[in-house]
């Protein structure tokens, strides 16, 4: 049969991702491979490359051996995070704690790339030219273990055919079907494709088509691989939005550190939803962070604008009147010269966002500087490349004062907390204490925690007042 490689054993049933070395090996394979049997259901004659064993005889076969190491397709529950986190010597330590445990393994990645590619069998029996490939957190270094898959069906390879038959006195070319749009167009294909997985495509359950949203999708869940999917057609600006954070992944660890960080903190106290709503999207979280790390002094990461700077001619990228071009070189970049520790950074992050003029400001990764609002938005910010587009004007003002608000009592915690004697009593402590929902913490703690809060909340009120008293004073001296 060929060489063959067992890439892991999968906690889904117990499933096994199997790599070959060559395509013979494949189809030696498929050779062997039976069809189901019809007695109790008709099957619909499309062959996958997802295959059943069983043991022909169960009770004659000795199952009992090497236990399987299986892979881990979900992070580990918050509560058991807490407790790896409290035997950690330091904040820093605890956070690449977190990363490790909630990062993408190269198991999972391997199963997303293989999720796409069966979706592509099918796409290429109407469009063989097509593809389809991961994009977003599959792909860009921040993805979490459990995360949807985002895919896109791609047709790049059908333009290349534009370039032929130039030379001789004919010109031509294939008869295709016209339609008065590219998103007429884009809504076909996918209705046909959705149509295609729910009624023919083995695991393909609970397929929704959302073909009138902004970007129109197709929505099911993957049983094989246990991935819920999100399949559009290609979006060159979210293709080029993945790969600049995949640049800014890759350039320095405490990156992906905080990120990992940030979003896990803010899941847990409800701040972010993996439903459709009027809180802050992790998109948005990230580019929060990115933001923060373009402020430090020295700067951490680069702006957009500089990374442009340093792009060459492949770099380029004009889509849709929109510039997208930013250097792909990491050798072009030079490193940074901040030493700050995560512990720093996560403290200061607080800090800066907890006092973050958002009434007047916003946040643009391009300039890498506060700008004026736009527009009246709770929270503006500037699309990295479609620089007339607001990626969180879904977020509300509850929602943002629910953020500062947060983010001003972590920092307080990260201030008054008293790691040794925390230590001694068992408590967690640092990232730990952070993570802990509202309510949950111990009592005495909860108290004091809310009793600087309430002091500093009555300060800032006072200051306020005696701001709006002052103001009056005047307006009734220039009457």
């Amino acid at each position: 049969m060929g060489m063959l490689r067992v890439i892991s054993f999968l906690k889904i049933g117990i499933s096994a991702l199997i790599e070959f070395s060559d395509k013979s090996s494949i189809a030696s394979l498929q050779d062997a491979v039976g069809i189901p049997s019809a007695s109790e259901h008709h099957v619909v004659p499309f062959k996958s490359r997802l295959f059943t064993f069983t043991l022909k005889n169960p009770v004659s076969q000795n199952v009992e051996g090497t236990p399987l190491h299986l892979s881990p397709q979900c992070h580990i529950p918050v509560k058991d995070l807490i407790e790896k986190l409290c035997l950690a010597d330091s904040i820093s330590s605890q956070m690449y704690i977190l990363l490790n445990e909630y990062q993408l393994t190269e198991e999972n990645i391997k199963l997303r790339f293989l999720a796409c590619s069966l979706v592509r069998d099918f796409a290429r029996a109407y469009f063989p030219d097509s593809t389809v490939k991961p994009f977003g957190s599959s792909v860009n270094t921040f993805g979490k273990l459990g995360s949807d898959v985002d895919m896109f069906l791609d047709f790049r390879d059908t333009g290349k055919h534009a370039a032929k038959m130039k030379k001789g006195p004919f010109e031509m070319e294939y008869q295709m079907k016209r339609l008065p749009s590219e998103r007429l167009a884009t809504q076909r294909i996918l209705s046909v494709i959705g149509d295609c997985l729910d009624n023919f495509g083995p695991g393909c359950v609970n397929v929704q088509k959302i073909l009138n949203a902004r970007c129109p999708l197709v929505k099911f869940a993957h049983q094989p691989t246990g991935f819920q999917c999100d399949l559009s057609v290609s979006n060159s600006i979210a293709i080029r939005s993945s790969e600049l954070l995949y640049i800014y992944g890759c350039l320095d660890s405490r990156v992906r550190a905080l990120v990992f960080t940030i979003r896990c903190w803010a899941r847990v106290h409800g701040l972010t939803n993996s439903a459709p709503g009027t809180w802050i999207t992790n998109f948005s979280l990230t580019m929060m962070v990115m933001f923060f790390l373009q402020r430090r002094s020295p700067p951490i990461i680069p702006t957009l604008d500089q990374l442009k700077e340093l792009a060459d001619e492949k770099d380029k990228h004009i889509i849709g009147g929109y510039d997208c071009s930013f250097v792909s070189d990491l050798r072009k970049i030079k490193p940074t010269k901040n030493t700050e520790t995560l512990d720093v950074l996560l403290g200061e992050f607080f800090e800066y966002f907890g006092n973050f003029d958002f009434r007047k400001n916003s946040i643009n990764l391009r300039k890498g500087k506060e700008v004026n609002k736009p527009e009246s938005s709770p929270l503006y910010i500037w699309n990295p490349f479609e620089q007339d587009l607001n990626i969180s004007k879904n977020v509300n003002q509850p929602q943002l004062e629910k953020f500062v608000a947060m983010a001003r009592e972590s920092a307080w915690i990260l201030q008054k907390e008293d790691k040794t004697q925390q230590i001694i009593d068992k408590e967690p402590w640092g990232l730990a204490a952070l993570l802990i929902p509202l309510g949950k913490s111990n009592s005495s703690k909860m108290k004091n925690r809310m009793k600087g809060i309430g002091s500093e909340t009555i300060r800032s009120l006072l200051d306020s007042l005696k701001l709006n008293n002052a103001n009056s004073q005047q307006k009734a001296v220039g009457k």
